[in-house]
């Protein structure tokens, strides 16, 4: 099966396309730059999501399209906002437009810690109201209403994942996610974390090799669910992955500041829906900060 991935180079896209790579599939990231380091039996193509002289080629040819493209981030969505608006709601829109006419499968890689903002009744199911509090949640929302309805106008064939708090090899929190990322780094290299707030928000945080199996599954996925929750179902406050990495690494400076307005308290996604898909347990959350640990310790 041919899979492309938009957004290929990223941290989803990459750990992605390894792990399909290596299951048997026909892998091509489609991504603005070329990766640093390349895996042997993937395709790579450098190419601008936004210039369709570029992409649609390369949509011609797929029979699975993953969409991991995203201009910016819950941090920066409150300045950067109209760009997003205005350029990835709209491609995004043409994508759509685009799988019906070229016959793929598109998969969007949706913000299951924003979409749904605050929620009293946790974990939260695929049915909750979604409410985001940030442009990026709000941005990932409407591009998902609007895929839910070309599915329902013209038959379109699209999913959307609802993706937790990943975390794994490849991540870079410098590029405005990844609290286990930046908390693991500034230990090893003896830097200060900075935590907005007192450190009592709760993420749902999910290996990334847990995350690429619960995607292989919507490949093939023919029901009728539009949307799955891709998390562990497991709340785990930023203190405690402090006291975690502490632990594993010896020490940690850590400097609280004023919380943030685009924050929510509390967010764990209910992964019942894609348990009906794959059984299997999720890594659990120490075990992962150890393998990801020893990953960065090996570079």
């Amino acid at each position: 099966m041919k899979i492309l991935i938009l957004g290929g180079n990223g941290f989803l896209g990459s750990n992605l396309a390894q792990f399909l790579k290596n299951k048997g599939y026909s892998v091509t990231c489609f991504d603005i730059v070329y990766p640093q380091k390349r895996v042997p039996g993937i395709q790579y193509v450098k190419g601008n999501f936004f210039d369709e002289t570029d992409l649609i080629p390369y949509l011609q040819d797929a029979e699975v399209v993953f969409h991991a493209i995203s201009t910016i981030n819950p941090g920066n969505s409150n300045v950067k906002y109209m760009f997003a608006y205005s350029n990835d709601f709209l491609q995004s829109v043409k994508l759509a437009q685009f799988s019906k006419e070229y016959e793929f499968k598109l998969i969007y890689f949706s913000s299951g810690g924003t979409v749904y903002g605050n929620q009293d009744v946790q974990p939260i199911k695929e049915t909750a109201t979604s409410i985001p509090i940030n442009h990026y949640g709000n941005i990932k929302l409407c591009i998902e209403n609007t895929y839910r309805t070309f599915n329902r106008q013209i038959g379109t064939n699209i999913i959307i994942a609802r993706i937790a708090n990943p975390y794994g090899p490849g991540q870079d929190y410098t590029k405005g996610v990844g609290f286990i990322d930046a908390t693991l780094k500034k230990a090893i290299h003896h830097e200060t974390l900075q935590v907005y707030g007192d450190g009592s928000v709760i993420r749902d945080y999910i290996y990334i090799d847990d995350v690429c199996k619960m995607l292989e599954q919507l490949i093939n996925y023919s029901g009728s669910c539009e949307v799955f929750n891709l998390g562990t179902g497991v709340g785990v406050s930023q203190k405690e992955i402090i006291e975690i990495v502490r632990e594993i690494t010896g020490e940690l400076s850590v400097q609280y500041v004023p919380s943030r307005s685009i924050d929510v308290p509390k967010i764990v996604l209910d992964n019942s829906r894609m348990k009906g898909l794959i059984t299997f347990d999720c890594i659990a959350v120490k075990d992962g900060i150890e393998m990801y640990y020893r990953d960065i310790k090996e570079l």
